[in-house]
């Protein structure tokens, strides 16, 4: 993404979340009171040919390009808790089996043409798959996931494993991982951001809706050249440490409603070449005076803090103050001239 798509790119991000955060509460309580009523009440609902019949659709050429196959299968909201008969469909290419009462998925490994999968709202504790070599986008929001091992799908792209029960990230291979942009794992329960290691990440969700997540730093995440957005929302950061400047494309840092308190703490964030749009609001330190003029001194390159951006006048006010500074340090650094020796007294003759 490009400098100048910021501007268009930021507001939809803020835009996106405010239309989400209602939405995904609701989800997410709906979700959990439907783990609630069925974890003991319901009854076994094996995938049937009958319903393949309806599920299934796209008529493409198979592999070879000598027969044809249906690709597609949707069977949400089926009550689902068996896929055991997908074993014999083995030219799917695009699954929704989300909002079932499923917990094996292992009948997928044998759809090694599988691109897209989305199995939200069941009742899987784990993603764990064989490699799939084409699968591109995978979903496994809201289930009682609690480890990220077993996802090694080298054309994976998009991981989402939000509303899940996930405290640590492992097994997450940069070396098998080699395509993976964005990854969503808001609304678990990690204390840290140790694990994420994958250079080729632009995307990284984080928030801890429903008072999940409870990161108080970042780190581990010093390697992500490529990352580009990082919502941090709603956690319980303390200090801005963690950041570096190997993180040279991050534009877009969202850290809403952590903890930060002293606004020296945005100092750690200047050697982010990149940071274009910075959110803040809701931390104790914005109700200092001058929060948002101290923000653009420590920063030079932010275009935008919180909703707004910065005009003119305070970009030139915060390049005086941010000279000032300067020469200031520059005269404290400049050692103090010796004082000439005192001439010794003249000694007295008899």
């Amino acid at each position: 993404m490009s400098d100048e798509d910021l501007e268009d790119f930021e507001p939809d991000l803020d835009d996106l979340e405010r239309e989400d955060d209602e939405k995904e509460t609701e989800e997410w309580e709906d979700y959990r009171k439907e783990g609630e009523d069925f974890l003991e009440e319901w009854m076994p609902t094996p995938l049937t040919e009958d319903m393949m019949k309806d599920a299934l659709s796209l008529l493409c050429k198979t592999g070879n390009g000598l027969a044809h196959a249906y690709v597609k299968l949707e069977v949400k909201e089926r009550d689902l808790t068996d896929i055991y008969l997908l074993r014999s469909y083995i030219h799917l290419r695009y699954v929704d089996v989300s909002e079932n009462h499923l917990t094996d998925l292992s009948p997928l490994n044998y759809l090694t043409h599988l691109l897209w999968l989305k199995a939200d709202g069941n009742l899987l504790h784990t993603a764990r798959l064989n490699e799939l070599p084409y699968l591109q986008i995978a979903s496994f929001a809201y289930n009682k996931i609690t480890d990220t091992e077993g996802i090694s799908h080298p054309r994976l792209a998009s991981l989402d494993l939000k509303g899940n029960h996930i405290r640590v990230v492992t097994g997450l291979d940069p070396q098998k991982l080699i395509s993976l942009h964005t990854l969503e794992l808001r609304g678990n329960q990690l204390d840290s951001t140790l694990g994420i290691n994958l250079p080729k990440l632009k995307n990284l969700f984080l928030v801890a809706h429903w008072a999940q997540n409870m990161l108080k730093k970042v780190e581990g995440l010093e390697n992500l050249r490529n990352l580009t957005t990082l919502h941090l929302r709603d956690n319980q950061i303390e200090t801005l440490s963690g950041f570096s400047k190997e993180m040279k494309s991050l534009q877009y840092l969202n850290l809403r409603g952590n903890m930060v308190t002293d606004l020296r703490e945005l100092a750690q964030l200047r050697d982010l070449p990149k940071l274009r749009a910075l959110v803040l609001l809701d931390n104790p330190c914005t109700d200092e005076n001058g929060y948002r003029q101290e923000a653009l001194v420590q920063i030079a390159q932010l275009e935008r803090l919180d909703k707004d951006f910065y005009d003119e006048e305070e970009r030139a006010d915060a390049d005086e103050i941010r000279q000032r500074l300067k020469e200031e340090q520059e005269q404290e650094a400049e050692p103090e001239p010796e004082p000439e020796p005192e001439p010794e007294p003249e000694s007295e003759q008899d």
